[in-house]
């Protein structure tokens, strides 16, 4: 509330209606409850303590940790509520660096608003611990034991506070995305809990406080080497398309391997469908993904983004509102715009990186008719694409729409026959491929009669790959082979059931399509133009702590902690050089995700 306050001249420069403030507590109230319970934690000990053993001073401890607490608060949200205006970010891991040079905060800050924030500090701390002195603490003083009480509080307590820490009994639990739900960047940070924010950026960037783990060369050199491995002698694009501005469908499919996929080596009759399909697209058959996560996928597929080791983009709103949007760009072409999935978007913190890019429509699975049959993880794929096909027909043309699987992730509870009696440790996972599959075929059947259908350029690729009936190293190329198809119509003649073999990346998506839409792709600069003939050839994949690089004659993956490589087959003459680029590209990525 002392944050809105403040900041009530943004809020009417925005036009922030007053029924959309007035949601915010109920928003913020699970990620709230949240955080007192990690809070809880200290007290609940305490309380186990004095449930046998009550001496006065310990009532004192009590009193000491909660006012320590509400001072902490109070730093942070009054911090918060300063740096919002020129950062336009929560309060983050950053702050460490500043800290360490307070004289600079002071400097660097107008005399009058630094006198407001600390009287804001001041007022939120002294008013905090004089409610918690006056309404709520209790000396608790204990003549005998109670050691009924104490088994009883030991066994229930412990389960409560976790499972509110969690955000509730639901598979994932909670994060910031479950305080976003407003179109406006102000109002979704004044929703997310500050503590609870700090603390994940901390924990996320525990590490990299103040460097970049993977420096392997002076920064100019790094910088020089990434310049070379994108230099292209002429920009120019080969078009594929009919029409420079066609509708536009991205299916991202969870957890699709090359493996699943004929064409691309893997076993046949898992995706028949698919196989079909190829007849009227192009089978990009040499693509990677940056990433083993769906967050990082859907950062490398919207924003151009590679994924990198430690943590992701995604999770972090201060880092991820820097990186440029397809669907921006598309926006302001006149696109409108759609996102659906039938889980939960909480997931990886994806739902407020979705809100960011934003989407004019988002529907994830609470958003969905109650009818709808559901598995553990969401609605089914089946019914999930037929929604979206229904509601395409709805959409102002040209449109850019983007569905997320969900049938393809571990439990496998897809409502379907298994036919598929092979696979071994991936039964399952061959299985769920084939029912997606299945409503892939039934979708495009469907999709086909529509009137939006001839101009519809659809692109069906994986959020990342998966371990297959292959069984593949990791740490191998083959591990992070993926899908990716442009299919339609829309497409010209001469370019339909053909391959394309240049070797690229989910995040090369934004330049390719951009640079066919004769749109300006510069600010992707991570993303390359797969159509360009002069685009060079290479694929890059993050381990855990390391990464992979592929060139069309050279491959390695290696980790940085030891220095040791999974994979090596480099000739002897070139070695220097593609070990050279292959970690310049690494340190370049993490170096911008840091913020270099």
């Amino acid at each position: 509330m002392v944050f809105l306050i403040y900041h009530l001249r943004l809020i009417l420069i925005e036009r922030i209606h007053l029924t959309e403030l007035l949601q915010m507590p109920f928003r913020a109230l699970r990620l709230d409850l949240a955080t007192a319970c990690y809070i809880m934690l200290i007290p609940f000990l305490i309380l186990l303590v004095q449930s046998v053993y009550s001496p006065k001073w310990i009532n004192k401890v009590n009193k000491a940790y909660t006012a320590i607490l509400c001072f902490a608060y109070a730093l942070t949200a009054a911090g918060e509520i300063g740096i919002y205006s020129e950062w336009k970010t929560k309060l983050t891991y950053k702050v460490i660096k500043y800290l360490s040079h307070p004289s600079e905060i002071y400097n660097s800050s107008e005399s009058g608003i630094f006198i407001l924030l600390v009287f804001l500090f001041l007022f939120m701390f002294l008013a905090g611990f004089f409610a918690y002195i006056k309404f709520f603490a209790v000396d608790i003083i204990r003549e005998k034991r109670n050691f009924l009480f104490s088994l009883l509080f030991l066994l229930f307590t412990p389960p409560l506070l976790f499972i509110g820490m969690r955000g509730g009994t639901q598979q994932i639990p909670i994060n910031q995305s479950e305080s976003y739900y407003s179109k406006h960047n102000i109002v979704n940070l004044a929703s997310v809990n500050n503590f609870f924010n700090l603390y994940i950026s901390i924990f996320e960037n525990l590490a990299n406080f103040n460097l970049n783990p993977y420096v392997f060369m002076d920064s100019r050199k790094a910088a020089q080497e990434i310049k070379e491995i994108y230099h292209i002698k002429k920009d120019t694009t080969i078009s594929i398309l009919k029409n420079p501005r066609p509708n536009i469908v991205i299916l991202i499919m969870e957890s699709w391997s090359a493996d699943l996929i004929e064409d691309l080596g893997g076993e046949p009759g898992i995706t028949p469908e698919f196989k079909n399909l190829e007849k009227n697209g192009i089978l990009f058959d040499q693509i990677y993904a940056p990433g083993s996560r769906s967050e990082q996928g859907m950062a490398s597929i919207f924003g151009g983004f590679p994924a990198h080791p430690i943590s992701c983009i995604t999770v972090q709103p201060d880092k991820f509102v820097k990186l440029p949007s397809l669907t921006q760009v598309l926006q302001k072409e006149g696109y409108s715009t759609s996102f659906y999935f039938g889980g939960q978007l909480i997931y990886g913190n994806i739902k407020s990186y979705i809100i960011f890019n934003n989407f004019d429509k988002i529907m994830e699975g609470a958003d969905f008719p109650d009818g709808i049959p559901r598995g553990k993880l969401g609605i089914h794929d089946e019914y999930t694409l037929g929604y979206q096909m229904n509601d395409l027909g709805k959409q102002k043309q040209p449109f850019f729409s983007a569905l997320f699987t969900v049938s393809t992730h571990s439990p496998w509870d897809q409502p379907y026959k298994r036919p598929l009696k092979w696979g071994d440790n991936e039964h399952n996972y061959i299985n769920a491929a084939y029912y997606t599959d299945h409503c892939l075929g039934e979708y495009f059947a469907k999709a086909a009669k529509q009137p939006w259908f001839n101009n519809t350029l659809f692109i069906i690729v994986a959020d990342h790959s998966h371990n297959s009936y292959r069984n593949w190293d990791p740490q191998s190329k083959e591990y992070h082979k993926i899908p990716m198809l442009f299919y339609g119509n829309v497409i010209k003649d001469q370019f339909r059931g053909k391959r394309w073999h240049k070797l690229g990346n989910q995040q090369d998506i934004a330049s390719t399509l951009l640079a066919q839409l004769g749109m300006d792709h510069q600010r992707f600069h991570w993303s390359k133009n797969l159509f360009n003939p002069y685009t060079p050839e290479f694929a890059y994949y993050t381990t855990e702590d390391g990464d992979g690089w592929i060139r069309p004659d050279a491959y390695f993956s290696f980790d940085a902690g030891t220095n040791y490589y999974h994979f090596l087959q480099i000739k002897p003459e070139i070695k220097d050089s593609i070990l050279t680029e292959g970690k310049a590209f690494l340190q370049g990525v993490f170096g911008e995700y840091m913020g270099d």
